[in-house]
C-alpha cells in the first residue's frame, strides 16, 4: 500500500509496526494518534455507529452529520449549564 501510494506521489502516515525498524525521522506524531483515536471513540460508542443501521454510503453519511451536530449541541449546552462533564450525551439519553 505504501509504494502504490508513493507512486501516485502521497506519502502515507501511520504508526510504525513493532516488527519494522523506527524511520530516521518521526512522522506520525503521538498527539494526533491520540485526538484520532479520541475521536473514533467518540462516534463509535457515544454516538451509537458501530450499529448504524444504514443502508446506502449517503444514509451512513446522514447518520454520521446528524450525530455529530447533536453532540456539538449537547457540548454547548453542556457549558452553558455549567454541567461538570462537558462532553457526554447520557443526560440527553431517553
Amino acid at each position: 500500500m505504501e509504494k502504490a501510494a508513493a507512486d501516485l506521489g502521497h506519502l502515507l502516515i501511520r504508526p510504525v509496526r513493532d516488527d519494522e525498524p523506527q524511520p530516521a525521522v518521526k512522522v506520525f506524531p503521538g498527539w494526533l494518534r491520540q485526538r484520532i483515536e479520541a475521536v473514533i471513540w467518540t462516534l463509535k460508542n457515544q454516538l451509537g455507529l458501530e450499529r448504524h443501521a444504514a443502508r446506502t454510503t449517503q444514509g451512513l453519511w446522514t447518520r454520521i452529520c446528524q450525530r455529530i451536530c447533536a453532540l456539538n449541541a449537547a457540548i454547548w449546552h453542556n457549558w452553558l449549564t455549567g454541567a461538570p462533564v462537558k462532553r457526554s450525551l447520557t443526560a440527553y439519553d431517553h
